[in-house]
């Protein structure tokens, strides 16, 4: 059985989703979400992991479709709000999903689907009351299909399974001493691990309360925080970054008040990229708190966090989490020395099961001995991890994203006037990194806005290069390979 969902029956009364100004219960979400099932399952036993995609803002009626599905024995597949039409086909073909649940918001944007295509689109607004007899899920199932951008450009769907996803809970819900009087602030888009799991599921498994904003607003964020109910916060580094900015603004009197209520938080949380210390340092001026860090991708969760109960060092992301093994390892996959740079590879129940249909590339991903490749580099230190940097120049992270270069560098060679280019992450204190772009054209000019303006027909916002160099050609070396290091130099002179 699904623990998740069952474990709501404990906590039937208490309030689980607070959204769109409406609280919701547990026993609401079971409810609604068995309507889901229901309409999903219509006269099938069992949906035998058929691939269902949604596209539902982040509220009440995310969290019971997901669980409808996953009730339906159906294989959730969260797409992305903020991503254009191509982006979303792309998922909805390489998972060769079945459905596609939507809201009202989005079918204008689907609308182009609705008669090119056999998947069925079902109205979320159309889904009454309804109960059925839903099949028993075993926790080896697949469950959650999210994806991810890699080496190879084009992104991957990572699949876990109904067991990672309680041990990835588990993990934090441990060692994080979450439970059922929290309540926590979620500000982040649900087709990442990070709402998903740190945030929202943690919170269901724990009966605890899961505030939804779907839409970032810095004074919004600090009028909830004024209300004294939230006492668990979790953000990446960009919107601690404007946080700040917007805090330093205010009058002395708000700022008070504001620090005041901040500093009887239980929990505060920085992740999915590198926390720039400057940002620490104020954040723990303004909140009296210093941010926890930790280290997860798509493909684990989470595996590594500073203590909750301990000294959080900055620069650092701590110690391997509950259940969880870690190795740095160099080249050929040995482990190296304490004090010496080496990849982070992990092992535990929390980590994935499979990239979706592509067998070379989830073999390649993980070592002989069954150790996951993070690509990450880092050195133990002190009784802690530090990273130290990616093993490819080719992944960018921005905003906490985790962005292909090369996805984008295909994208931009299909522009008519672009004979090449080349792609990299440019230092921000704000973001993390932010997108360049040295482009080669074939012939003649072409403008910044113009270009701009095309790729966003093309690509979701947060890959979009934000600055651009034009160049006679790319700096290569001896064997003709393109010297991405060079074009950083060339951003950053």
């Amino acid at each position: 059985m699904i623990t998740l969902i069952e474990r709501a029956n404990s906590f039937t009364d208490r309030i689980a989703i607070k959204s769109d100004s409406q609280n919701y219960t547990y026993n609401q979400l079971l409810e609604q979400s068995t309507s889901v099932a229901a309409h999903l399952l219509q006269d099938q036993k069992d949906l035998n992991q058929a691939r269902i995609a949604f596209l539902v803002p982040a509220s009440f009626s995310y969290a019971a479709v997901q669980w409808g599905v996953w009730k339906a024995g159906g294989i959730a597949v969260p797409l992305c709000e903020k991503h254009p039409l191509p982006s979303i086909q792309y998922v909805l073909e390489d998972t060769k999903a079945t459905t596609v649940i939507y809201t009202e918001a989005f079918e204008e944007l689907l609308s182009p689907l609705f008669n090119n295509t056999t998947i069925q689109f079902l109205n979320y607004a159309d889904i009454a009351p309804k109960k059925s007899e839903l099949p028993k899920i075993s926790l080896d199932r697949s469950a959650l299909i999210l994806y991810t951008s890699g080496t190879t450009g084009l992104p991957k769907g990572v699949v876990t399974t109904h067991a990672n996803i309680e041990a990835q809970i588990t993990a934090l819900t441990t060692s994080w001493e979450w439970n059922k009087d929290d309540h926590v602030l979620n500000v982040l888009p649900l087709h990442h691990v990070h709402g998903i799991i740190n945030m929202l599921s943690c919170a269901l498994w724990s009966g605890a309360c899961c505030q939804f904003l779907p839409k970032f607003n810095p004074k919004a964020i600090f009028d909830i925080f004024l209300k004294d109910e939230v006492n668990v916060f979790m953000a990446v580094p960009t919107i601690y970054f404007k946080l700040i900015t917007y805090y330093n603004e205010l009058p002395p009197s708000e700022k008070t008040a504001i620090s005041q209520h901040l500093s009887r938080f239980r929990l505060m949380v920085s992740g999915s990229a590198a926390l720039p210390v400057s940002v620490l340092e104020e954040w723990k001026e303004i909140s009296g708190h210093i941010l926890l860090e930790r280290y997860g991708m798509t493909e684990m969760g989470m595996a590594i966090s500073n203590p909750y109960n301990g000294i959080r060092r900055p620069g650092h992301i701590g110690q391997p989490l509950h259940g969880v093994s870690i190795r740095l390892a160099d080249e050929n996959d040995q482990a190296v020395n304490e004090g010496e740079p080496g990849e982070i590879q992990i092992k535990g129940p929390n980590v994935f099961k499979e990239y979706w249909e592509k067998p070379d590339a989830t073999a390649e991903s993980f070592t002989k001995d069954g150790w996951f490749k993070s690509g990450d580099i880092a050195i133990y230190d002190q009784d802690s991890y530090q990273i130290l940097g990616r093993n490819s120049v080719d992944i960018i992270k921005s905003g906490g994203y985790k962005i292909s270069a090369l996805e984008i560098e295909e994208v931009l060679r299909t522009h008519p006037q672009i004979k090449d280019c080349g792609v990299v992450g440019i230092p921000d204190l704000e973001w993390g990194e932010i997108i360049g772009a040295s482009i080669i054209l074939k012939h003649g000019e072409l403008s910044t806005d113009e270009l701009t303006k095309w790729i966003q027909e093309k690509l979701p916002a947060y890959k979009t290069p934000r600055t651009y160099i034009f160049q006679e050609d790319l700096p290569r070396n001896v064997m003709g390979k393109v010297t991405k290091n060079e074009i950083k130099k060339m951003f950053t002179s």
